[in-house]
């Protein structure tokens, strides 16, 4: 997850002054962690959670309809508790009701949300279908739309694909019959592309800057210099990147510079987790 986290922290200034360009300074003192990062670590959280919960599950068992009762509550959970702790990191108002809300219903919600916190999810999934059921139900939660299940799916299948080795030609292939078409380049669309949440608008963007890159770095800059949601862009860039090339030491090092001590922890759980769940 933290390609995902590294893209939202490098994009986050530029969010509102968008840089239609691939050079600029990668960190400064005006970047920071937004909603983006902190919902991707409370999904790696409710996962997490869920393993610990059910020992059939970390021993290699098929995960069953009460796994998946679980990771919906768990989703919840942990999604309102760091939403709530950390409210000025950049919710949108509907979101941030939902948060806040004692009963939260999902509402039908096909915003990019759904697919900025969903990269964890493609290290706990075993197989495609696995991959499908857990971004089901942790977007169902609140982005319930079937533009919005289907952009968390998409960047989950692609990031799930990334890391198991397949090609780019492969992931642009899966990803155009299933879900999106990508007949498209950067330089053909950036000049015209503007702000917009939608998941339809922003995912097949985010891919292709990704598909279009040539490093973890490159796919980062890709993204931010679309313009438009950068933040975003960026963290779906980045986590497939991750999943692709790995994160050069020197960027991981400076990006969790940006993490407090709490996200910190939940961060170096979740890198003892998958270490332990792929041995």
């Amino acid at each position: 997850m933290l390609g995902a986290i590294i893209g939202d922290i490098v994009g986050s200034r530029f969010e509102w002054n968008n840089h239609k360009d691939k050079h600029f300074e990668l960190f400064t003192d005006d970047c920071r962690m937004t909603d983006d990062s902190i919902m991707t670590i409370a999904v790696a959280k409710a996962l997490m959670e869920t393993e610990k919960a059910l020992e059939s599950v970390a021993k290699g068992q098929e995960r069953n309809n009460e796994y998946y009762v679980l990771l919906e509550k768990m989703s919840i959970q942990y999604m309102q508790a760091f939403g709530l702790r950390y409210p000025d990191c950049g919710f949108s108002r509907a979101f941030f009701q939902w948060i806040s809300s004692e009963d939260p219903q999902p509402y039908n919600s096909f915003g990019n949300g759904a697919a900025m916190r969903i990269s964890p999810v493609a290290y706990v999934g075993r197989t495609q279908k696995e991959i499908q059921c857990l971004s089901e139900t942790v977007t169902g939660v609140s982005h319930n739309h079937e533009e919005g299940l289907k952009g968390a799916e998409a960047t989950a299948t692609a990031i799930y694909m990334a890391r198991s080795g397949s090609s780019k030609d492969e992931i642009r292939k899966r990803v155009g019959e299933n879900y999106y078409r990508l007949d498209f380049t950067l330089d053909g669309i950036r000049d015209s592309y503007r702000f917009t949440t939608d998941c339809q608008a922003t995912v097949p963007q985010a891919i292709i800057a990704f598909l279009e890159s040539t490093s973890f770095e490159d796919a980062i800059r890709n993204a931010i210099s679309l313009g438009g949601d950068s933040d975003t862009l960026a963290a779906i860039a980045g986590a497939l990147a991750e999943a692709f090339y790995g994160i050069p030491e020197q960027i991981k090092e400076r990006a969790l510079s940006y993490f407090d001590a709490e996200l910190l922890s939940v961060y170096e759980d979740w890198v003892r987790f998958i270490k332990d769940i792929n041995q």
